[in-house]
């Protein structure tokens, strides 16, 4: 039954994505997280103050985030199982996000397509962090292969991970972890010190699923006719080339597969930030490779999903 209602949800998501008008619990989550870090802030000043505020914040999002998730399911399956069962589908629906993704990235391609470069760097814009003004139709397309590649993790695979450890609570817990890292994780000077403990969690958190995702997008590859072997040998490779002790695994999965070459420098925030190249340059990265991560994006997402449903089917069994 588990697997089923995960399986119903993952098709859910495929079909439906996020509509921007239906309320989401992830944008509740990044509500409380400004909530709790405007009231901490104003009591808590110097920098030393500002890590213990940091862990303060982490727990309080994430165990509100977790006993909340775990409250509503077991209220409304007393009140009558169905009704347990409905949310436990829709609250799995909105911890995924390979629509989402898709959607996003597809945005650009079309902007892309159309021409229009200064539309496909608006889009791309609201997907990732970089300075993307003076992006050309090259580097606007890394950047899609990259955002999708990387978000693949935590997007799908990892929040499919703690769904079969530890159901929808946890799951829900996983996002929330998520969200603080992206919306405080950041080593710049406002967020340094009160974001400490959200990025440094993040980063535990992604460790088995970004591993993993170097393996779904390899079999994914194989599905696809893509360069398997490639995308296995590099994704080892260049495993650690990124600043990030995750990211990599399903970047450089990716550019082995597709035969270009990810990362190098990037302006974020009005800085130059010099990044390490991922992955061999057979060819020249183009928007059509856009629409391919997609695919592995999609491929591996299924293999995530069945992989972990038969692992959990044999550990109910005894197998």
């Amino acid at each position: 039954m588990t697997s089923l209602l995960y399986g119903v949800s993952f098709l859910l998501d495929l079909l439906l994505g996020d509509p921007p008008h239906w309320p989401h619990p992830i944008r509740w989550i990044g509500n409380l997280i400004n909530r709790l870090q405007a009231l901490l802030r104003r009591h808590c000043h110097s920098e030393t103050a500002l890590y213990g505020a940091g862990a303060l914040l982490w727990l309080g999002v994430v165990g509100t985030t977790y006993i909340v998730t775990w409250g509503v399911i077991a209220l409304l399956g007393a009140i009558h199982p169905w009704l347990g069962l409905a949310a436990t589908v829709w609250l799995t629906y909105t911890i995924l996000a390979a629509r989402c993704l898709r959607d996003a990235a597809m945005g650009v391609y079309r902007a892309l397509q159309s021409g229009s470069l200064e539309q496909s760097r608006r889009e791309l814009s609201y997907i990732v962090g970089r300075d993307t003004t003076s992006l050309d139709c090259t580097q606007v397309s890394r950047a899609v292969v990259e955002t999708v590649a990387e978000n693949t993790v935590d997007g799908v695979i990892a929040p499919l991970f703690y769904l079969f450890i530890g159901g929808v609570p946890l799951a829900m817990a996983y996002k929330a972890v998520n969200t603080l890292d992206s919306m405080v994780g950041y080593k710049n000077e406002k967020y340094r010190a009160i974001g400490c403990v959200s990025a440094r969690i993040d980063d535990l958190a992604n460790f088995i699923p970004a591993r993993l995702s170097w393996l779904f997008f390899t079999l994914a590859a194989v599905f696809l006719r893509l360069n398997a072997v490639q995308a296995l040998r590099i994704g080892w490779r260049d495993r650690y080339q990124h600043k990030s002790p995750n990211c990599a695994w399903s970047e450089a999965t990716v550019a082995g597969a597709l035969g270009v070459r990810l990362g190098g420098p990037n302006v974020y925030f009005g800085e130059l930030v010099e990044k390490p190249w991922i992955g061999d340059e057979y060819r020249t990265i183009t928007r059509a490779d856009i629409k391919l991560t997609i695919r592995l994006m999609m491929v591996a997402s299924l293999i995530a999903l069945l992989f972990f449903s038969v692992v959990y089917y044999a550990v109910e069994r005894g197998i």
